[in-house]
């Protein structure tokens, strides 16, 4: 598995942890948690999902400055504490500076959420330096 170039200091255990790695494509697993629940009955936050897949599309085009710039989702099953989900990226397009990366995210063969993600790779770190 080639080197994972970005997103260096994630913490694994809220955005997953990447289990393949492409050229042009990454797969990302997440054990989801009740410290990730909303509710009693276990209800999974939208907010850790998409932050498992927004991980995915950034190892996906793997370059340290890789930064998000927008995202077009879909929420298409929710996601119950204790489940493992795992989400699969891959580059659609190249535009420049821009990478357009398709992500899917399923539970075992079940769709559960679907998104493209609009990522930017400036030549410098978006924050001037910072590693």
């Amino acid at each position: 598995m080639p080197r994972k170039l970005t997103h260096q200091r994630i913490d694994e255990r809220y955005s997953g942890a990447v289990v393949e790695l492409a050229e042009d494509s990454s797969k990302v697993e997440l054990l989801t948690t009740w410290e990730m629940a909303v509710d009693g009955s276990g209800l999974v936050h939208g907010g850790f999902v998409f932050s498992l897949a927004d991980h995915a599309a950034m190892v996906a085009i793997n370059h340290p400055n890789v930064v998000l710039g927008a995202a077009s989702v879909r929420f298409v099953l929710p996601i119950r504490a204790g489940e493992k989900i795992a989400a699969a990226a891959r580059l659609a397009r190249v535009d420049g500076k821009k990478r357009i990366v398709a992500v899917e995210v399923h539970r075992g063969g079940e769709l559960v959420f679907e998104g493209e993600f609009t990522c930017f790779v400036p030549s410098k770190h978006v924050l001037g330096g910072a590693d």
